[in-house]
């Protein structure tokens, strides 16, 4: 059975994924609306991610024989001064989602959560990979500096992107 303390933080955590995929999918409209396909598409991908993050946290409150309680998801920001504040406050949220696993990592320690703290170990590695993702396209754009030659070619880049399901929830 799943500590209480830690079944309200792995629920405050499902809420955040789904707020990041509504980030993602709020950064996939403003795209849209600046005729960037790939960037969109890019975003969409990021949102698929975050759901799917969300319900490893969720399956695994289920499994432990908790109750997961789903909440109000806050109302993302909308609109950005261009691609590379979009993508800035991507990196910046990631960093911001880092930071709450590695709480998550510290409260399983803390409550000698042994399992807690293995299966979080995927989303600290993963965080990693989420950073370092959204950083490489604000290392990009910041190098384009506005080209918009140079945006078209990254946006086209970036169309390529497809969702790969977690291994967690493939077997499913």
């Amino acid at each position: 059975m799943i500590n209480e303390k830690m079944q309200a933080a792995l629920n405050e955590q499902i809420n955040a994924e789904f707020y990041s995929s509504y980030i993602y999918l709020s950064m996939a409209a403003y795209f849209d609306s600046e005729n960037l396909p790939g960037f969109s598409s890019w975003m969409k991908v990021q949102a698929q991610e975050e759901v799917s993050h969300a319900m490893i946290l969720f399956n695994y409150v289920c499994e432990r024989g908790g109750r997961v309680l789903v909440e109000a998801i806050e109302k993302p920001d909308t609109e950005w001064e261009s691609t590379l504040a979009a993508f800035e406050a991507a990196y910046n949220h990631e960093c911001k989602v880092s930071g709450l696993i590695n709480n998550l990592v510290d409260l399983a320690l803390e409550l000698r959560d042994h399992a807690t703290n293995a299966m979080l170990q995927w989303f600290v590695s993963e965080q990693v990979e989420e950073e370092n993702s959204a950083d490489d396209i604000v290392q990009k754009l910041k190098r384009a500096s506005g080209n918009p030659n140079a945006i078209l070619m990254l946006d086209s880049q970036l169309a390529a992107r497809v969702f790969t399901m977690p291994s967690q929830l493939a077997a499913e």
